[in-house]
């Protein structure tokens, strides 16, 4: 897929007005202790805004299935981190029932590619990327590849300690991106004017097959670490196996074809256009945690 950094719906302000409009701003971040949130949570304080750290176990009680938490977690709120829900039933609501409470700034975290994947993966951020779009209130949309915390958080951590992961996606690139940018992108979203209307494309400097991001973290940790190409039939099985719910070896079977057609392999621009920097790279981030003893 072709990057870009698409300008949507141009505006009076441009990318270059950095002006600050935390003054009176009061964010409502929603998944507040994954992994995007409580960065986006502890940037935002750090810079002086009220936050709202809200989620199912959160400092504010958020669940998307339990619409009496909303009213409570949206009152007041100037604007909102939206992480959207697997299920894209309740977006829509939400995102009405944020406007009419007062929200006037969205900040969406979708993913790369999401436009080209079907079989239910993603559906949420699709419906929440079309539901800001037609709020009337301003809106950017984040979209990242795959961050490099997925492999030293919960999702391919037990696999690379055990000495294998095993995925089915060939030696189509994936440029990973570090959680840390994505979270300070989406402060700058957050607290910056100039940046409404805009779909920023967010990876990393480039691109590594997962067997080189493995080999990677093999050497930065000095471990034995395989990784090993599955097909799909082969990966449903195994997480089938795991006991994972057959609609969702759907999706991620689902999501791994979308990276297949190579739709989020090129580096996209949109670190660079929010940030005026170069993202981090793989390699250091590697050596850094696997210095704490992370895959040991």
């Amino acid at each position: 897929m072709t990057t870009t950094n698409t300008d949507i719906a141009p505006t009076a302000k441009t990318e270059t007005d950095t002006t600050p409009t935390t003054q009176d701003l009061d964010v409502l971040v929603l998944g507040a202790t994954g992994k995007t949130g409580r960065r986006v949570t502890r940037r935002l304080r750090d810079a002086g805004v009220r936050v709202r750290a809200a989620s199912r176990s959160g400092e504010v009680t958020f669940d998307w299935t339990v619409p009496a938490t909303w009213e409570p977690a949206l009152t007041g709120a100037s604007a909102v981190y939206l992480v959207p829900p697997d299920d894209p039933s309740p977006v829509r609501q939400f995102v009405a029932d944020a406007v009419a409470a007062g929200v006037h700034r969205f900040v969406v975290l979708s993913g790369r590619g999401i436009e080209q994947v079907a079989n239910g993966f993603g559906q949420g951020m699709a419906v929440a990327e079309a539901a800001v779009r037609e709020s009337g209130a301003e809106w950017t949309i984040l979209r990242p590849n795959n961050f490099f915390q997925n492999f030293d958080e919960y999702l391919w951590l037990a696999p690379l300690r055990a000495g294998r992961l095993a995925l089915p996606i060939g030696v189509v690139p994936e440029p990973f991106i570090d959680a840390e940018d994505v979270a300070e992108a989406a402060v700058a979203a957050l607290t910056h004017d100039g940046h409404t209307g805009r779909v920023h494309e967010l990876s990393g400097p480039q691109g590594l097959t997962f067997a080189e991001a493995v080999a990677t973290i093999a050497r930065a940790s000095g471990r034995t670490i395989h990784y090993e190409e599955l097909t799909s039939a082969d990966y449903r099985a195994e997480l089938l196996a795991e006991g994972l719910p057959e609609a969702v070896a759907d999706a991620l079977g689902a999501q791994f074809a979308m990276h297949r057609a190579g739709h989020t392999a090129d580096p996209g621009d949109g670190v660079r256009h929010l940030l005026g920097r170069a993202p981090a790279a793989f390699g250091p981030w590697a050596e850094r945690i696997a210095a704490q003893g992370t895959w040991s």
